[in-house]
C-alpha cells in the first residue's frame, strides 16, 4: 500500500500540482509553470507556483498551505497571489469584500453602490435571476448575487460597460419620455457604481485592486433637466387629504407638503422635534435617525394652524414617533427600511388616484413645498427651508416659479376688426361668427 503524506509534506503536493492548459485556435497548449488548487475551510483558490521545477513547485505549494493554516486566507493571498490577482483572477465579490473593510460611511450607502454595480454586471453578463432574485428567504437572492460576485474583475472592461450603457437606453424604445427616464436611471446607476472605484477608497485596496478601472473613459449621458414643473392644485389636494386620508397618512401628507420633509425624516420623526412655542420642526441626529448630509439638518418654520393640529395629535399619541406604525426602526439595515412602509405605499396609491404620474408621489409633495416657497419668497428662502447643501441644487432640481413673467408689451397690440375677444380671453373669427348666425336664422 502506497504511503500517504499530509498536506504539510511537500511529497503530498508532488502528486497534486499540475501544469494548466489553454486552447487557442482549436489547439491545446500547456503552460511550463506548475500550479496548485488549494482548499481550506470551504474556500478553494488556484495558485500559479511560478516555477517549471516540480520539486520547487511542490515545496511552494506546501508553504502556501502551511501559511493558510497558521495565518488565514488574507495574509496568504497577500503574500503568494498578488501577481496573479494583478492578472485578473480577483472576482467582483473579492473586491467588494476587501473594499467593505475600508468603508467608514453609512452601511446603506455602500450597499446601494454595490447593488447598482451588480445591476450593471447582471445585465452586462446576461445573468438572469428571474423572480428568484427577489427571494430573500429561501436563498434565491443569495444564489443570484453569488453568480454576479463570481465574475472576474478583469473581465469588467470599460468597453463592456459602455455597451451596456447604450443598450440600456435603447431598450426604452423611441418614446422620448421613456428615453429620458432611461438616461436618468443609467446615469444614476453608473454614478453609484463608479463610487466604489473612487481613488480615496482604492488607495486602501492592496489584494484586489483592478488593473483597469471599469468606468475609465465611459461617458455619462448629458444631464437631464430635473427642474420641477407643478401640475397639481395643491389647495384642492390639501382639502381632499383632510377629508379622505386616515390620520397617519394625513400626518405623512402634511409633513411632506407643508414642512417639506423627506420620507426617512418623516418616518423617524419624534415628537421632541416639535418646538411648539417657537413654531418650528427641528431635523437633527437622534438615536434612530441621521440626516442625509451634514447640511440636511436644521429648523423648519411651520404655520400656526399646523402647529395646533399636530399639538392636538401629540396629546393623543401612544408613542415617541409622530407617525405611529407597527414596525420598529432598524439602525443596522443595509437597505431603505421604513417603519411606516404600509402607510407610505397607501398614500402613494391615493396620490396616483388624484392624478399624480410621478415615480415617487410622496417626494413630489416636497417638491411642491419648495416650488411654493420659491414663488412667494425666492430661491434663497426655499433653499434654506429645503435644507440643501448648495443653492445650485435647489435651482437645478426642485423649483418651478409659478408666477409667469411676460414681456409686458400686450397693450401695444391693436385687435383686428374681424376678431372678437371673449370673456375667457379667447378670440374667434368674426366671419365664422356671422356664418354661424346666418345658419341659425335659416333653420
Amino acid at each position: 500500500m502506497a504511503k500517504r503524506f499530509g498536506k504539510t509534506d511537500s511529497r503530498y503536493w508532488h502528486d497534486v500540482i499540475f501544469k494548466p492548459t489553454y486552447t487557442r485556435g482549436g489547439q491545446t497548449f500547456r503552460l511550463e509553470e506548475w500550479a496548485a488548487r488549494v482548499q481550506w475551510r470551504g474556500r478553494r483558490e488556484l495558485f500559479n507556483l511560478r516555477t517549471p521545477n516540480k520539486a520547487a513547485a511542490a515545496a511552494k505549494a506546501r508553504d502556501i498551505y502551511a501559511m493558510l493554516v497558521g495565518s488565514g486566507w488574507d495574509l496568504t493571498l497577500a503574500r503568494f497571489k498578488q501577481e496573479m490577482q494583478r492578472k485578473g483572477v480577483s472576482t467582483v465579490g473579492d473586491f467588494m469584500k476587501e473594499l467593505r473593510g475600508h468603508w467608514s460611511g453609512k452601511p446603506k450607502t455602500f450597499e446601494d453602490y454595490c447593488r447598482s454595480f451588480r445591476t450593471i454586471l447582471a445585465q452586462t453578463f446576461k445573468i438572469e435571476g428571474g423572480r428568484a432574485k427577489f427571494d430573500y428567504v429561501s436563498g434565491g437572492r443569495d444564489a443570484w448575487v453569488a453568480k454576479i460576485d463570481a465574475i472576474k474583475l478583469a473581465d469588467v472592461m470599460p468597453s463592456e460597460v459602455n455597451k451596456w450603457r447604450i443598450a440600456f437606453v435603447k431598450k426604452a424604445g423611441v418614446n422620448p419620455v421613456k428615453q429620458r427616464r432611461a438616461r436618468i436611471t443609467c446615469n444614476s446607476l453608473m454614478r453609484q457604481a463608479k463610487s466604489l472605484f473612487a481613488e480615496d477608497l482604492l488607495a486602501h485596496v492592496t489584494m484586489h485592486r483592478p488593473e483597469k478601472l471599469p468606468f475609465d473613459g465611459v461617458v455619462f449621458y448629458k444631464r437631464e433637466s430635473m427642474r420641477y414643473h407643478s401640475t397639481m392644485d395643491i389647495g384642492t389636494l390639501i382639502h381632499d387629504a383632510i377629508r379622505e386620508l386616515p390620520r397617519e397618512q394625513l400626518k405623512i401628507f402634511l409633513l411632506a407638503t407643508m414642512v417639506g420633509l423627506r420620507r426617512n425624516e418623516i418616518d423617524k420623526l419624534q415628537w421632541t422635534a416639535f418646538r411648539w412655542n417657537e413654531g418650528v420642526v427641528v431635523i437633527e441626529t437622534t438615536e434612530y435617525f441621521k440626516p442625509k448630509t451634514s447640511d440636511s439638518g436644521g429648523d423648519v418654520a411651520i404655520d400656526p394652524e399646523l402647529v395646533a393640529l399636530f399639538r392636538g395629535w401629540h396629546a393623543q399619541a401612544s408613542g415617541s414617533f409622530v407617525v405611529e406604525a407597527d414596525a420598529e426602526p432598524r439602525n443596522d439595515a443595509s437597505y431603505a427600511h421604513y417603519r411606516a412602509q404600509r402607510d407610505f405605499e397607501a398614500l402613494n396609491a391615493w396620490m396616483r388616484g388624484k392624478g399624480s404620474t410621478a415615480t415617487k408621489p410622496l417626494h413630489e409633495l416636497r417638491k411642491e413645498f419648495g416650488s411654493q416657497l420659491c414663488a412667494k419668497y425666492g430661491i434663497y428662502a426655499a433653499s434654506r427651508m429645503l435644507r440643501h447643501a448648495d443653492i445650485a441644487i435647489t435651482a437645478a432640481h426642485y423649483l418651478d416659479t409659478k408666477e409667469r413673467v411676460t414681456i409686458g408689451m400686450g397693450d401695444l397690440l391693436i385687435m383686428p376688426g374681424n376678431v372678437v375677444p371673449l370673456a375667457e380671453g379667447r378670440v374667434i373669427n368674426q366671419q365664422r361668427l356671422d356664418e354661424e348666425g346666418c345658419a341659425r336664422r335659416a333653420s
